[in-house]
């Protein structure tokens, strides 16, 4: 008789996951220190300048920068960016402007990766509604990171959240579709692909150490996206604004650990 062995979301040692909050760490320090830098007048460029800094004084390296030839150490979103902005000196940041930073550093070959979206000066309602309902959409997919569950448990969690998050906000938000988040390691993009909405209980089995990356992206219309000639650049076809918030996470058992902290 003979039986197939469950397949679980690659797992770390507890000390590996001390390895990976130590990169995710310095990710965090590193969107602070962007956030603080944005204002009106502030190219996305300088921003990246800032990142990369903070990364590399903590004796890590910018794991975007020339990864399948990327030139920036962040992504830098604005408006109706949805992902992979390429950080440039002609994107200089406005008043209201809805800006999506998303970053990732590697230290001793372990990978941190995590973003989040906020405002240059004060966000018109909508805008603050949809960057608040993409966060408590993270939150709700990384409660259902515990011992037991399945990958699509977490695709579900995001989809409620994002239901939830419509009825306290009272609008609709758009799920970006085709992307979502990743297993994340000694790799940036690893399997096993984590879609933002979907039916539960199915795909690999989560355990005591597994990590992934999860990242909703909502806008305050369409789900559907285009990728600009740069052949990064994904914006919403509808040019409706988009928010982008993500963290790396990890299985305890203790319930979900967030591997990549922001200093307060």
């Amino acid at each position: 008789m003979g039986f197939r062995k469950r397949k679980r979301v690659p797992f770390r040692t507890a000390g590996e996951l001390d390895a990976m909050a130590a990169a995710g760490a310095i990710v965090g320090a590193a969107l602070v220190a962007t956030r603080s830098a944005a204002a009106a007048g502030v190219s996305t460029l300088e921003l990246d300048e800032v990142a990369e800094t903070v990364i590399r004084e903590a004796g890590a390296v910018p794991s975007f920068k020339g990864y399948h030839g990327f030139t920036g150490s962040i992504c830098s979103s604005v408006n109706e960016v949805v992902v992979h902005g390429i950080p440039s000196a002609d994107v200089v940041l406005a008043q209201g402007d809805l800006v999506s930073i998303d970053c990732g550093a590697i230290l001793d070959g372990w990978h941190g990766d995590s973003a989040w979206t906020f405002g240059v000066g004060d966000l018109s309602s909508a805008d603050s509604d949809l960057s608040d309902a993409t966060r408590l959409s993270l939150e709700a997919g990384i409660e259902a990171m515990v011992d037991g569950a399945r990958l699509t448990d977490i695709s579900h969690a995001i989809e409620m959240g994002t239901v939830a998050a419509e009825r306290k906000f009272g609008r609709r938000f758009g799920i970006v579709d085709g992307y979502g988040g990743h297993g994340i390691g000694r790799e940036m993009h690893m399997e096993p692909f984590l879609a933002n909405e979907g039916e539960p209980g199915r795909g690999p089995w989560l355990t005591i150490g597994s990590t992934l990356a999860i990242e909703p992206m909502l806008t305050l219309g369409t789900t559907e996206t285009t990728e600009l000639d740069d052949g990064w650049t994904v914006v919403t076809d509808d040019g409706s604004r988009s928010a982008h918030w993500e963290h790396t996470v990890a299985v305890t058992a203790d319930g979900p650990r967030i591997l990549t902290t922001r200093p307060a």
